[in-house]
């Protein structure tokens, strides 16, 4: 029988486990993923670090290891996280190196949550954990703030392979493109080569919808509950086919660059009237990339369809985003202030993790 999973990867889009920890690696489970799942990818973020070290006696060793050398209990952190990206992509590193060298197979591994809005901090930090991974196959996540646009432009003119994550606007997300070309333009004009530079941009969904949908049906408008996230990328994805046609584009791709692939994020359903993968089946298409909890992995494997959607009811999508304007929601201000609330989410258990780990360290 057909994996339902395996067959979203036959419309051209490639599925990353949004999720990791040392039992999924040690045990086979995530192999398994990748010869049977054709998962493709997997990315991490602080909540999922903090969910492992914390839950978990897997990281007790390292942690009293690590412990006697660190500076701080930030970079025994990056210590502890280090070595299961390491792991993680060199499981990966079969379909990195694939006939189209690099198209996938890659592993994210983000900056500190504390440095979202510290352009020169991210810059540096994002430098030394790519030094520090030391994989050809892994992402560094750099938040889409606005004072991460001239991080990740930094960051890519280095050579970096980046994962721009925390993206809810269309407007945020069409500067991220110019970001990423322009770090392409830069390290071109360096001297260097650029065909085995590597992003993708990070679109969150569910989110959107979290917010936005009790304020339509305050409104009366039940039958647009659960559409604009959907609607934003498909919009988001319109912008992507303009701005990697153009002849700036066409240049960089001729000397080998990599469009910079929509990842779309937080796809797991937060309302339990929605089908639990409706964001994933919604969104399928070509050259994207969908990150997806486990529980979600599960539940497309058992009753998931597969079918090239993403661009489908792209009338539909504009009238959705129109519609709002009409009814006064101001999407512009909800993404802010989900932009906002996502540095916050990071935050909280970024500081759990770090006193967790602190008084690991004491016992130990």
């Amino acid at each position: 029988m057909a994996n339902n999973v395996k067959q979203i990867h036959e419309f051209g889009q490639s599925i990353w486990l949004d999720f990791i920890d040392r039992e999924i690696i040690a045990s086979g489970k995530l192999k398994k993923l990748i010869d049977e799942d054709g998962v493709r990818g997997v990315t991490s973020n602080p909540a999922i670090f903090e969910k492992a070290i914390t839950s978990s006696s897997d990281y007790d060793a390292d942690i009293k290891t690590l412990g006697e050398t660190a500076k701080t209990t930030e970079e025994l952190f990056f210590g502890l996280a280090i070595k299961d990206i390491q792991a993680a992509a060199d499981l990966f590193s079969g379909v990195y190196n694939e006939e189209v060298k690099g198209a996938d197979g890659y592993v994210s591994l983000e900056v500190s949550p504390f440095l979202a809005l510290d352009t020169e901090g991210t810059t540096k930090q994002a430098e030394l954990l790519w030094k520090q991974v030391d994989r050809e196959n892994v992402m560094i996540k750099i938040p889409g703030t606005k004072p991460g646009l001239q991080a990740i432009r930094s960051s890519i003119a280095k050579g970096i392979n980046i994962n721009v994550t925390l993206l809810f606007s269309l407007d945020r997300y069409e500067e991220v493109t110019e970001a990423y070309i322009a770090g392409l333009e830069d390290h071109l004009a360096a001297g260097h080569n650029i065909e085995h530079i590597s992003s993708v941009a990070s679109f969150f969904l569910s989110r959107i919808d979290v917010i936005v949908d009790p304020l339509l049906e305050e409104k009366g408008q039940k039958d647009l509950v659960g559409q604009v996230a959907i609607a934003s990328a498909k919009k988001a994805y319109e912008i992507y086919k303009r701005v990697f046609s153009t002849d700036r584009w066409k240049a960089l791709a001729a000397k080998g660059a990599k469009p910079q692939r929509l990842l779309w994020a937080s796809t797991g359903s937060k309302n339990p009237a929605f089908k639990d993968t409706k964001y994933v089946e919604a969104l399928i298409g070509p050259d994207t990339v969908d990150t997806v909890p486990l529980e979600t992995i599960d539940a497309f494997r058992d009753h998931g369809i597969a079918a090239n959607t993403l661009e489908t009811g792209l009338e539909e999508a504009t009238a959705t985003l129109a519609k709002l304007k009409e009814l006064g929601i101001d999407l512009d201000k909800i993404t802010q202030q989900l932009e906002d609330e996502g540095i916050d989410k990071f935050n909280k258990p970024f500081e759990k993790l770090l006193k967790a780990i602190e008084d690991q360290k004491v016992k130990a």
